[in-house]
């Protein structure tokens, strides 16, 4: 049966490229910059709109603009879409599209609390420093690019927003963290991190190692260690660090990456077992495939090979938003009760 429903920019990418007039249109699209529509395989179920932040400039609303109009002139008209309809009529029933997910504010949930956020210049940073100001919460937002920081603070004018631009491996910058949140702190989200270069151990170099664990580690454990002290003098308090699929299974990265990961949950796990009796909970949550400025680089064929195999059962990536959800979740006192788990937010991964 001919796709009749009219292509706009809130149409899913797979919208598009079921339809033969968008299909079209992208494919010459892509093709001029020496790429076919299976770089949209990860993302097909975003709006096509949502490209133009995600391109950093690449793909631009007068160009999103341009690509409505033309396949608008395009598709067919409904006299022309129906007519020859009863020759290609299909009976077979419709599969239902699956519930989007929308994100939903509470508001107040954070409303008098103090909350640091690393990484919240981008991502799932970005996303859940940007909830919990949304939420009421006053959030220290941490990241080394001040021109992401600043982005961040402009689109939320009126919340109470301290950007500070800092290092979370450097013990200076870790202080300023800890001057500029004050005598109070609520919450932490360890969300800062990089990504390896997918080399297994008998190709990993010291240089890889060492700044992989150096940022996922030592720099989430350099702010869990800062922030103890406040949470202890005031009774309690909520502290997320950031693991990975990578810390739940051996094919997600390579050997670097997923060795910080599994030292995060050790981390999470032996802080939550201490300071429990004493108020403070200590949770993790491990992110599947998730749309960031994160990009996955392969240093080691091997590495490519084995990595992109075990990828095939990875489920469609989500939006960073859907990862403040179960962060935002553990932080606030909706998760009351949760202490020393790791929350695989992976869409099924870690299932399969």
């Amino acid at each position: 049966m001919p796709h009749t429903t009219p292509l706009t920019e809130d149409s899913a990418i797979a919208d598009w490229l079921a339809n033969p007039a968008g299909s079209a249109i992208l494919t010459d699209m892509l093709a001029q910059g020496g790429q076919s529509p299976e770089v949209f395989k990860p993302i097909q179920s975003l709006a096509i709109k949502r490209l133009v932040a995600m391109s950093r400039g690449a793909f631009t609303q007068d160009m999103l603009d341009d690509l409505v109009r033309r396949v608008a002139q395009a598709e067919p008209g409904p006299a022309d879409a129906g007519a020859g309809a009863e020759a290609e009529a299909d009976d077979t029933p419709a599969r239902p599209q699956p519930r989007a997910w929308t994100e939903r504010i509470d508001i107040g949930r954070f409303s008098g609390r103090t909350v640091i956020v690393t990484g919240a210049g981008s991502g799932i940073g970005r996303a859940t420093a940007s909830r919990i100001a949304r939420e009421g919460g006053r959030v220290i937002a941490v990241d080394v690019s001040q021109e992401r920081l600043d982005d961040f603070v402009a689109q939320h004018d009126g919340s109470e927003v301290v950007p500070l631009t800092a290092d979370i491996t450097d013990d200076a910058g870790v202080a300023s963290i800890i001057a500029a949140a004050g005598d109070t702190i609520d919450g932490l989200a360890n969300i800062a991190g990089i990504m390896d270069d997918m080399t297994p151990v008998g190709e990993l170099s010291d240089a890889v190692w060492e700044r992989v664990l150096r940022v996922n580690v030592t720099g989430t454990m350099k702010l869990m260690r800062a922030v103890i002290p406040a949470m202890l003098a005031q009774g309690g308090g909520s502290i997320v660090n950031t693991a990975s699929e990578a810390a739940l299974r051996g094919s997600a990265a390579g050997a670097a990456y997923t060795a910080s990961k599994h030292a995060v949950v050790g981390l999470t796990k032996s802080s939550a077992f201490m300071y429990g009796p004493s108020g403070i909970r200590v949770n993790a949550v491990a992110p599947g495939a998730t749309i960031t400025n994160i990009e996955a680089s392969f240093g080691s064929p091997l590495g490519a090979d084995r990595v992109q195999t075990a990828m095939a059962v990875m489920p469609a990536p989500a939006e960073a938003e859907a990862l403040a959800a179960s962060i935002t979740f553990l932080l606030s006192d909706d998760g009351v009760n949760v202490n020393g788990v790791t929350l695989a937010s992976d869409g099924g991964w870690s299932a399969a």
